[in-house]
């Protein structure tokens, strides 16, 4: 891990105007220099640099930062690669912190497969340009498929020799543990102990992780008389490598897709290499698997655009159909282009040239929704049974958008294109949505418990779903337009502060539970104010994990001079740490944060805070973490995003020296806002038209949403009558 004093040293060495110059031609504007953004494409100069503050911004597309967040960005790289970079430019040795046993281990293991499949990727590159069979069989094969050299390079494609341990005779020779290259699937052992080659006799294709390290290799047979063997084998699940997580041809797009704020999505290896070589480079492949969900926010990470490539084969369009619909739960904008019968993106760009084929992109795709709906409306022709099929399959689809805005478009487009009333696809959409949040429901073996307002209390508030009452007192139905605000009113909350909404479009965003029910991000305020007290936790548990909460400042004089005076801070014994005591405060109210990797960060640190409370740096550990969705949310919660002017600083009083007084009321702000979601889905309940006809139903509801309120008066009270407006 990178000491602190070291970052502090780059941080002052690193001139932003010098660093953002080497990617952008800065004009002087006053004070400030003037460029066009590297993060979108645009002809009039937006892009701001401030020298003072040392901060860059886009005031078109939004992004910027400091000069670690503008290299992450332009560069996609985790916060210590960042940091690493600035060092080489500004000649600052970039010391890293002593790791435990552990830790040293499980990273060797790492590094060592890291280097056993980047020495295989050369010993394949080598033998495909410099070996007798490897020109004559895989260079030949390349040439057939269309590729010049500069494009088989710029993929590193090889070739493995049909001997079957060429390569594990090669490893052997060089040193390298056995252990390093069975794990990376590169060799397989026999049932009689040999060391055989995975991919002998195939062309190899290397796959790069986001950041550019080999975590696996596809390779094609080339020997079509081989019976009962597969056209394409793969690396298997490893320490390094997960098939779900990874996407092929990302490394070597990820700067395209920002620029050009789109991603082309295809099928296999030879479809992004072909796609490359006519130009089009903001293109990935799944790699002939299922979409999966960890893919789809990979590429949210970088775009909210994707258009779908599909072949002719009916088949194929038909099976890929579903796997879109994760990309529409993740809010993306999703277009389609059908290729001509019998062409694949493959074949379809080298019959092209790169004008053409870009103009055809452009010109050919098509919303996803209505393709789908023409598809399979085509299918259906003119019987009944078959179109009521199909409108329950686009409704489904329709549901899982996470924008309600968008889902009435779609609704308003389909009831018209189907000449059907509008409210039976609503109620259609809206039966999906409930039968989603039901089975995510079943599948939750604990449902998490709405807080308390002192957790010391051991007052508990139970879910609203979950309280039963008697048939005792109803509420008399005429209350029922008395207590339910106007709908305009019911989703009206505080706006989050910027410095966390900011990052509601981070990769960590999911579906996550509340009270029973599954949400996403987004669809409401209550919802996002719910999520922005999450991150103001674990901003909390990131900068601050390790310190105590409570500590006191004393006054002492100096040596120098009577008169001077000094402040020193001394820690208060037993004082609780701020990650166990965050840890322990919702668990005494049986709540779990709503996003997983959330939960990870705060219990890793709690654990880690007890474990080792002398060494233990939350700050550092985190943005080193080994998964990089943590390390780059680390990364933009660790540091304040706007420095403080020399008269502000010296007024300011660190957050570290007020810990006792932030901590617990960022807890009791994130027990709130529970209950504001859980009023939420009270709400909306009793906007059921169906409801009227259930009258003990509708008092339960009303009794809960009378006992909600109660509970936020309470809280107001704790938080110091500080009261929400919804």
């Amino acid at each position: 891990m990178i000491d602190r004093s070291t970052i502090d040293r780059i941080m002052a060495a690193a001139d932003i105007v010098d660093v953002v110059g080497e990617f952008v031609t800065l004009r002087r504007s006053g004070a400030n220099y003037k460029g066009l953004c590297p993060f979108h494409d645009e002809k009039t100069p937006s892009f701001m640099v401030s020298p003072s503050k040392q901060l860059c911004k886009c005031f078109s597309c939004g992004n910027g930062g400091n000069v670690v967040k503008f290299v992450m960005q332009h560069e996609q790289m985790t916060y210590p690669e960042a940091l690493k970079w600035l060092g080489r430019r500004y000649g600052i040795e970039v010391k890293e912190r002593e790791q435990t046993a552990e830790q040293k281990a499980a990273a060797t293991a790492r590094e060592a497969m890291f280097v056993v499949n980047e020495w295989a990727r050369d010993y394949f590159v080598e033998t495909l340009h410099n070996n007798v069979d490897g020109l004559a069989i895989g260079m030949s094969y390349f040439r057939r498929r269309g590729l010049r050299d500069d494009i088989i390079r710029k993929f590193q494609l090889g070739y493995s020799l049909e001997q079957r341990d060429a390569l594990a005779q090669k490893a052997h020779a060089k040193g390298f543990e056995e252990k390093y290259i069975e794990s990376t699937g590169l060799c397989y052992r026999t049932e009689d102990g040999r060391l055989l080659d995975r991919y002998h006799g195939r062309v190899i294709f290397p796959v790069h992780s986001v950041s550019g390290r080999i975590v696996a290799f596809g390779g094609r047979i080339l020997n079509q008389e081989q019976k009962n063997v597969g056209k394409y084998v793969n690396s298997p699940e490893s320490e390094i490598y997960s098939k779900k997580r990874e996407l092929y041809g990302l490394y070597l797009a990820k700067q395209a897709i920002v620029k050009q704020d789109r991603c082309y999505l295809v099928e296999g290896y030879l479809d992004v290499i072909s796609m490359h070589q006519s130009g089009v480079e903001n293109v990935v492949a799944s790699s002939g698997t299922a979409l999966t969900p960890e893919q789809v926010r990979l590429i949210h990470r970088f775009t909210n655009n994707v258009t779908v490539l599909y072949d002719g084969d009916a088949a194929g369009i038909h099976a890929s159909l579903r796997g879109i619909d994760i990309l529409l739960s993740e809010g993306l904008n999703i277009k389609v282009m059908l290729l001509p019968e019998g062409e694949d993106p493959d074949s379809y760009a080298q019959a092209r040239t790169p004008e053409e084929f870009r103009k055809d992109l452009e010109e050919n795709e098509e919303d996803f929704i209505q393709f789908k709906a023409n598809l399979l409306l085509k299918d259906a022709g003119r019987d009944p049974m078959k179109r009521a099929s199909v409108i329950t399959d686009l409704t489904r689809s329709i549901s899982v958008i996470p924008s309600d805005i968008v889902r009435q478009v779609y609704i308003h487009d389909l009831a018209g294109r189907l000449n059907i009333d509008e409210s039976a696809i609503v109620n259609e959409v809206a039966k999906e949505i409930r039968k989603r949040k039901e089975e995510a429901h079943s599948r939750s073996n604990t449902t998490p418990r709405p807080p308390s307002t002192q957790s010391s209390t051991q007052s508990k508030i139970q879910p609203a779903a979950a309280q039963q009452h008697s048939g005792e007192n109803d509420i008399p139905l005429e209350a029922y337009e008395q207590l339910i605000p106007p709908p305009e009113s019911v989703s009206g909350a505080h706006d989050a502060q910027q410095a966390l909404t900011s990052l509601s479009t981070n990769p960590l965003n999911q579906e996550r539970t509340i009270s029973g029910s599954t949400i996403n991000l987004g669809e409401s305020k209550a919802q996002q104010q719910l999520i922005a007290c999450e991150l103001q936790l674990i901003q909390l548990v990131i900068r601050y994990g390790q310190l105590p909460t409570i500590v006191q400042q004393t006054e002492v004089e100096t040596p120098w001079s009577a008169a001077k005076k000094t402040q020193t801070t001394e820690i208060i014994a037993d004082s609780p740490l701020v990650a166990p005591y965050i840890l322990e405060e919702l668990s005494n109210d049986d709540i779990h944060l709503q996003v997983y990797k959330h939960q990870q960060i705060l219990e890793e640190a709690a654990q880690h805070t007890l474990e080792n409370p002398e060494t233990f740096n939350s700050r550092d550990y985190f943005i080193t973490h080994p998964d990089q969705e943590i390390n780059r949310l680390a990364a933009e919660l660790a540091d304040d995003r706007y420095p403080l002017s020399i008269e502000q600083q010296k007024a300011y009083v660190p957050e570290e020296k007020r810990l006792v007084d932030i901590v617990p009321r960022v807890i009791n702000d994130y027990k709130h806002a529970i209950l504001g979601v859980q009023k939420e889905e009270v709400l909306l309940s009793l906007r059921q038209p169906e409801l009227q006809q259930q009258p003990d139903k509708m008092n339960e509801l009303l009794r809960q949403l009378i006992e909600i309120n109660e509970l936020e008066k309470q809280f107001a009270k704790v938080l110091g009558d500080r009261v929400l407006v919804r």
